[in-house]
């Protein structure tokens, strides 16, 4: 028997090998939900071949008597300077209730402040945790496990009942799209300085980053170049609109994964242009809605552009933390 959970029920980090049978379990989850699958075991493999990820130290499934896999639980704890870490996890539905959730919130908070000594002397880390807006058990999961709630997130749609509007680029943008071979290195430098001004952006090493955006691109079945539109200003790269040709919820869903203008050119019209460039691919592709995500409180603004383009908030999810150590905080929290 494992302390704080049921007798029978057994703890371990999960295998590779179970890669489908904890896909199964977050789709599970997801149905009751939101009533669709979100979760794709292809997706779900190249995640966990993250550089830096590791199963056996970063992850943990609750097996029941029978030996299935009724919870999981996983740390996001690969980047410096480890002062913002993340959890995920799921309780299958019909498991709820019986401390589960409990004792793997539990687990990764533990796991968590082994990363405190890696942190900069001196500087705040937290533990971070997200819920759908629907959740209420996992929200009131953190509430009593001493996270308080700091930030809500939107997913906004736009349906498209007729071709939408056409691009207006300001004098000296072009458009063009992403070549990987010609500078991925150009393109993640440029997507870093497009959000460091956003909110809880905490600066990494680059190459470090560069090697999981690499990953990422290399092995993600649905990567399309065709769909990561750049404005560029010369050889400059100005802005930014990746995207997906489907989301895992709705294959008739694009889906815009990042969009961002670097500051310089800021409030040209270029982030509008770039959706609408984005929409009209999309929609001469057969695709009638698209979506995105959003900070509610994007401290540059965005909600109010994605309003004007036509989006609607159809989603919310909220932002928990618990703060493991205090100390000076290296997030982004606000627009000098």
């Amino acid at each position: 028997m494992t302390a704080g959970l049921p007798k029978g029920f057994t703890v371990r980090p999960v295998a590779m090998e179970e890669l489908k049978a904890a896909v199964a379990l977050f789709n599970a989850c997801s149905m009751e939900l939101i009533g669709a699958k979100q979760h794709d075991v292809d997706e779900t493999r190249v995640e966990w071949g993250t550089p830096g990820f590791n199963l056996e130290t970063d992850t943990r499934v609750v097996l029941s008597p029978a030996g299935e896999i009724v919870g999981y639980i996983e740390v996001w704890d690969i980047e410096e300077p480890h002062v913002q870490i993340w959890s995920w996890g799921r309780v299958r539905p019909d498991y709820k209730g019986k401390g589960i959730g409990t004792y793997l919130l539990q687990w990764a908070e533990d796991r968590t402040r082994k990363a405190i000594p890696k942190a900069p002397s001196g500087v705040r880390v937290v533990l971070r945790h997200s819920a759908l807006h629907q959740d209420k058990p996992a929200q009131a999961l953190l509430t009593c496990g001493g996270f308080n709630l700091i930030r809500h997130f939107w997913r906004m749609v736009i349906k498209m009942d007729g071709s939408p509007p056409t691009p207006v680029w300001p004098g000296g943008i072009v458009v063009r799209t992403f070549a990987p071979e010609q500078g991925d290195r150009a393109l993640a430098t440029a997507v870093r300085d497009m959000f460091k001004d956003h909110w809880g952006y905490v600066e990494t090493p680059f190459e470090e980053e560069l090697v999981r955006w690499q990953h990422w691109v290399k092995n993600d079945k649905n990567f399309d170049p065709s769909l990561w539109f750049l404005a560029m200003d010369g050889d400059e790269i100005t802005g930014a609109s990746l995207c997906s040709p489907k989301t895992n919820e709705d294959p008739d869903m694009g889906y815009v994964h990042t969009l961002g203008v670097r500051h310089p050119w800021r409030r040209r019209g270029i982030a509008l242009a770039l959706l609408h460039h984005s929409f009209g691919e999309f929609f001469n592709r057969g695709k009638s809605k698209v979506s995105l995500h959003v900070d509610a409180k994007s401290l540059t603004g965005a909600t109010r552009l994605y309003e004007k383009a036509g989006m609607h908030v159809d989603r919310l999810s909220h932002n928990y933390e618990k703060e493991l150590r205090p100390g000076k905080d290296l997030a982004t929290q606000s627009v000098t």
